[in-house]
């Protein structure tokens, strides 16, 4: 019996080769533009709305910050919460960070809440409620609601099974049906929290982070690459290869992206963001994204940041830990590099 073990493996090389000839034959910038048409192109269109409408939901006060909810549409026909979160501290406009979870129960994890709204008295879950660690570092931080987890999973998953933990793969499949994807429709309704967030009084848009954790991370790294208004960024247990990653552990379906093998492996299109600063993170320990792709992917991505000669504002933290959040030094990272 033949397997597609082999098979598969001639197929990847077989792509980093045609990869490897066309970005011999082009130019730095030529290479770098057309790499960012085929990453739209992947992804799929979504009909957006003609200006974003935000509803304010709530206003909560802590001791040392504000949290406001809102609800913002803006893909046509789809509307979902964000928490904002405002230190009380005066200081004009502030450095700006959009904060970007992932697989759990949605924003809520990261902005000091259990899944039902009420205080979560601890931090030691893989997130550590990093929106509110970011916003008591003096930024103003938006934490968006992505498409499904949380308050924003499908009745249909829901109806099938209350305890369902996501809608990732129904909400793929059709939508790969449809010649579209998941991290497509995630990623517009991220630049249209950006748009709505830049021009909040409290932030100054010249000066807007963005921080993602796992699938938030993978959704945060093409906000940045496809949006310059993104300053700086840190990817948090994500950053890898794939072939070292989705590849070769099982993975949540709303990683994989077809024809992307075909466009860049995963450092490339990180490099993307360059030569704007950027921080990656992750754990020694991580499962799913294992350390040693991590390695590769940050000597890689070095070397792309040193070829456009900004070598200087990249930097990684390979932590003691799992899969999970540190900012042992990338939140310090970030503030530091906002604020200048």
């Amino acid at each position: 019996m033949r397997r597609g073990d082999s098979y598969l493996d001639k197929l990847y090389e077989e792509a980093a080769g045609q990869r490897a000839a066309r970005n011999a034959a082009a130019g730095p910038a030529e290479r770098k533009g057309r790499l960012l048409e085929q990453l739209k192109a992947s992804l799929g269109a979504f009909e957006r709305v003609g200006r974003i409408r935000s509803v304010p939901l709530e206003r909560v006060e802590f001791p040392d910050y504000v949290r406001e909810r809102v609800e913002l549409s803006v893909v046509a026909g789809l509307s979902f919460g964000a928490y904002v979160l405002l230190p009380k501290k005066p200081g004009g406009r502030r450095p700006g960070v959009i904060a970007v979870h992932g697989h759990g129960y949605g924003s809520r994890q990261i902005c000091g809440m259990l899944a039902d709204g009420t205080p979560d008295p601890g931090d030691t879950d893989i997130y550590r409620h990093f929106a509110v660690q970011l916003v008591r570092r003096g930024m103003a931080v938006i934490a968006p609601d992505m498409i499904g987890f949380g308050e924003r999973m499908l009745q249909a998953d829901l109806d099938d099974n209350p305890q369902s933990p996501n809608s990732c793969y129904r909400l793929s499949t059709q939508l790969l049906m449809m010649g579209k994807t998941l991290t497509g429709l995630r990623v517009t309704e991220m630049l249209g929290a950006l748009d709505y967030f830049a021009r909040r009084e409290e932030v100054d848009p010249q000066r807007i982070g963005i921080v993602g954790f796992s699938g938030g991370a993978l959704i945060s790294c093409l906000v940045s690459a496809l949006d310059e208004r993104i300053e700086a960024a840190a990817l948090i247990g994500f950053p890898n290869t794939f072939k070292d990653s989705v590849m070769s552990v099982h993975h949540c379906i709303c990683n994989y992206t077809p024809g992307i093998l075909e466009i860049a492996e995963l450092p490339e299109l990180i490099g993307l963001i360059a030569p704007r600063p950027l921080f990656l993170e992750s754990g020694d320990r991580d499962p799913i994204f294992p350390a040693e792709g991590f390695r590769k992917a940050v000597e890689e991505i070095r070397s792309i940041y040193r070829a456009e000669g900004a070598e200087e504002r990249f930097d990684s933290d390979l932590f003691p830990g799992g899969h999970e959040v540190s900012g042992r030094k990338s939140f310090d990272w970030l503030k530091r590099t906002l604020g200048r």
